[in-house]
C-alpha cells in the first residue's frame, strides 16, 4: 500500500512539473507567429506595425499592470495582444491559455532582454 501511495504521488508530481514545462511559451515560435499573416484575416502581421518588436520592448516587463492599446487600457498582456489581433489584424482572439498565446507572450517578453536589444542594435 505504501508503494502505491509513493507511486501515485510521484506520478502527480511528475505531471505537475511537465504541465508547467509545456505551459511556457517558445519565443522563437512567438516571433514566427508575430510575423505570420495567418494570425488575422487582412494579410497584415504584428511585425508590420512593430518591426522587430519596436515599441513593445517594455510590454513584457515584470510588474506591469496595464497596457495602453488603440482599444483602450488592458489589464493583461494577453488582453492587449488580443486587441491588436482583433482590431489591427481583423483576426479571431486567441484563448489566453493557448500555446499560440503563450508563444506570443514569450516573444514579447524577450523583446526587453539585453540579448534581444544587442542582436537588433545597429552595427558600426
Amino acid at each position: 500500500m505504501k508503494i502505491i501511495r509513493i507511486l501515485l504521488f510521484s506520478l502527480i508530481a511528475l505531471s505537475l512539473i511537465s504541465s508547467f514545462a509545456f505551459a511556457a511559451g517558445d519565443a522563437a515560435k512567438g516571433k514566427a507567429l508575430f510575423n505570420d499573416p495567418k494570425l488575422g484575416t487582412n494579410n497584415a502581421t504584428c511585425g508590420q506595425c512593430h518591426p522587430d518588436g519596436k515599441g513593445l520592448e517594455k510590454a513584457g516587463a515584470t510588474g506591469k499592470t496595464q497596457w495602453k492599446t488603440p482599444g483602450g487600457v488592458q489589464k493583461t498582456l494577453e488582453e492587449a495582444i488580443n486587441v491588436c489581433i482583433t482590431m489591427a489584424l481583423k483576426g479571431k482572439a486567441l484563448d489566453n491559455k493557448s500555446q499560440q498565446m503563450q508563444d506570443l507572450v514569450a516573444y514579447i517578453k524577450s523583446l526587453g532582454s539585453k540579448a534581444h536589444m544587442k542582436k537588433n542594435a545597429p552595427g558600426y
